[in-house]
């Protein structure tokens, strides 16, 4: 059988194809990206910036080309095919964010930093920087990691059980400012009610993952997974034993942690501690 021939010769890639197609609209349009800016609302460099893929934008935004264009749904769907494509992750983590979209159910345990799916903004663009992330790839890895905090908002949405060591919350952002808001997005994200946060105290001692964040994912099929993670690589675990004893030892540690309520008010403490910046 002779290859399927491409019709439209677009992109096949989410995120190439949407920049693709908010350039072209332009173009047929006649707009400028100035008068373009002017007309919705926004800053102009932001639409040459998505239609240079280097980001993705907001739904508002999308949602306004949509109206702007006569193009309704059109170009949301390809945004949300594109906040959603699993490429735009580093290929160690693309077959685990297929799963973590497809789960059922979350549960983690993070050793030092915020888990990912609770990241601001400005927490994850140290966090990835520190790892080498710089300019453009940096911003697209940003926007991926925050486009990743999608999954948890909405009516149907899966529950997650955040376990966070008290290193997490004693080792703070060189920003004092985004510190504060890391913190307080994290008190919002324990009023949700798929969301729960328990505080790991550092009295515990050593217990079976130390060193070690291990995300599970419960599947549609009622198969478990876990994702573990160390400051070098990441790794899938599928076989059942494995997951068995990342599960018990992850139990253990549930049972020692502070319970909802009180690592609520843990990570209150932690942001009232945070020192206020000096007036100017």
């Amino acid at each position: 059988m002779p290859p399927r021939r491409v019709i439209t010769g677009r992109s096949q890639e989410p995120r190439k194809r949407l920049a693709e197609e908010l350039r072209l609209l332009r173009t047929e349009r006649g707009d400028s990206l100035r008068k373009l800016g002017e007309v919705l609302g926004w800053d102009w460099s932001l639409f040459g910036k998505m239609e240079s893929g280097q980001t993705l934008g907001s739904p508002e935004v999308v949602q306004a080309l949509d109206q702007h264009y006569g193009t309704p749904g059109l170009l949301l769907a390809l945004w949300e095919l594109a906040v959603g494509d699993p490429t735009q992750f580093k290929e160690q983590y693309r077959r685990y964010m297929m799963l973590e979209a497809e789960a059922v159910s979350l549960w983690q345990y993070s050793v030092s930093i915020i888990p990912g799916l609770l990241q601001t903004e400005g927490y994850a663009r140290e966090v990835l920087a520190l790892g080498g992330a710089k300019g453009k790839v940096l911003d697209q890895q940003v926007e991926a990691r925050t486009g990743r905090r999608k999954l948890l908002e909405g009516d149907k949405t899966p529950p997650f059980r955040a376990l966070l060591a008290e290193a997490v919350l004693r080792t703070p952002q060189r920003d004092v400012e985004e510190w504060r808001e890391q913190l307080e997005y994290l008190l919002e994200a324990s009023e949700e009610p798929n969301i729960t946060i328990q505080v790991l105290p550092q009295e515990t001692g050593l217990h079976g993952l130390v060193g070690t964040d291990v995300m599970f994912l419960r599947l549609l099929d009622g198969k478990t997974v876990a994702y573990t993670e160390n400051a070098h690589r990441g790794e899938l675990v599928e076989e059942n034993s494995s997951v068995e004893l990342l599960q018990r030892a992850y139990d253990a540690m549930r049972d020692l942690a502070l319970n909802p309520a009180e690592s609520r008010k843990f990570v209150l403490r932690m942001l009232e501690e945070v020192p206020c910046e000096p007036s100017t």
